[in-house]
């Protein structure tokens, strides 16, 4: 229940990392899947000052139809990597799930969305994914540190390029240089800012 994570920044296309991480070896796990994530805070920001997360997750893709999940996550440690509790679990009515949060005094708060695709390696503990996002694609790689140190060096990446700041943090940054983007992180319609990942 603890999860264990570094993102790194891909320059390229999502294309072109697969390419990279099939030719490491790695076969995919999980097709490319449209991740539609909301986090819920009480009025206060208690959850976010506290470095706890509470977010409602869909998923949906041809090939495994619609899903709803709910994960908590504690506070993190984000040295080298970032390393946390993490509880999650299947929702069959995610809309009564957010009413229920609402009469608990939680709120809907930050919107992010991406385009997930998954690889594993046999025998290996760890997992690799492509997030293609509005602002950019990123991968990442949870799993033992150790693992997560020889993978992304396999990838090209020294220690140095690792990040474990989350999608709400990089977004934020994202808005310290784009005042004028909108607040969410997410591929609406007529949205200037997103990267045409989809």
């Amino acid at each position: 229940m603890t999860e264990t994570e570094i993102k790194l920044s891909w320059q390229g296309s999502a294309e072109d990392a697969r390419t990279l991480i099939e030719r490491q070896g790695y076969s995919l796990s999980s097709p490319r899947t449209l991740e539609a994530d909301q986090l819920f805070d009480l009025a206060s920001g208690a959850l976010r000052q506290s470095d706890q997360v509470l977010r409602l997750r869909k998923t949906s893709s041809p090939e495994a139809g619609a899903r709803a999940m709910v994960t908590y996550k504690g506070c993190a440690s984000r040295e080298i990597y970032k390393s946390r509790e993490e509880i999650e679990f299947d929702v069959s009515d995610p809309d009564a799930f957010t009413l229920v949060l609402e009469r608990l005094g939680y709120h809907p708060g930050f919107r992010y969305e991406k385009y997930r695709t998954m690889f594993k390696a046999y025998g290996e503990p760890g997992l690799i994914t492509i997030d293609e996002t509005p602002i950019g694609v990123y991968l990442e790689l949870e799993g033992p540190q150790a693992w997560i140190d020889s993978t992304a060096a396999r990838l090209g990446f020294p220690a140095e390029r690792f990040l474990t700041v989350s999608y709400a943090g990089l977004y934020r940054e994202h808005l310290e240089q784009h005042p004028e983007a909108p607040p969410d992180m997410t591929f609406d319609i007529g949205n200037p800012y997103t990267a045409g990942t989809k």
